[in-house]
C-alpha cells in the first residue's frame, strides 16, 4: 500500500512538472524552434545487464508500473502521445520505435535513471528492480 502511494505521488509530481514546464515556457511567436541533440547513453551503459531479461512476471509488473508512471507522457501504447506529453518540447519518445527497441536494455536503464529534460531522473524515486521491470514491459511494445 505504501509503495502504491509513493508511485501515485511520483506520477502526480511528474504530471505537475510537465504542466508547469509547458505553461511557464510559452512560445514567443507561432513557431517553436527547439533543437535537441540525439539522446545517446554512454557506451558503458550497454554493458549493464538486465537481471530480469525474459521474465514474464517482471514484464507484467512493469506494465502496471508503466500505467502509473510512464503512461501520462508516453501514452497508453508507448507512442509518445500521452496527455502530459502534449505540452512538452521535445515530445516524449515513441517507445515502440526502432530507435528505442534497438537500444540495449542497459542504455534504456541508464536513460530512465539519469533523465533529460523534460524527462525527470528516476534514479532516486524508482527502485532498480522496478526500472528493470518497466524495461521488460517496454520490450513488449515493439
Amino acid at each position: 500500500m505504501k509503495t502504491k502511494k509513493i508511485l501515485i505521488s511520483i506520477t502526480c509530481t511528474g504530471l505537475l512538472f510537465a504542466l508547469f514546464v509547458s505553461f511557464t515556457n510559452p512560445p514567443k511567436n507561432n513557431y517553436v524552434a527547439v533543437q535537441q541533440k540525439k539522446w545517446v547513453a554512454p557506451a558503458s551503459a550497454d554493458k549493464i545487464v538486465n537481471p530480469l531479461k525474459g521474465n514474464a512476471n517482471a514484464a507484467a509488473s512493469g506494465k502496471k508500473l508503466y500505467k502509473v508512471l510512464c503512461f501520462v507522457c508516453h501514452g497508453p501504447k508507448g507512442k509518445g502521445d500521452g496527455m502530459a506529453g502534449a505540452g512538452l518540447t521535445p515530445k516524449p519518445t515513441d517507445l515502440t520505435s526502432e530507435a528505442v527497441q534497438s537500444q540495449s536494455d542497459g542504455a534504456i536503464f541508464w536513460k530512465i535513471a539519469e533523465g533529460r529534460a523534460p524527462m525527470a531522473s528516476y534514479k532516486a524515486s524508482i527502485p532498480e528492480k522496478k526500472r528493470w521491470e518497466i524495461i521488460n514491459y517496454i520490450r513488449t511494445l515493439k
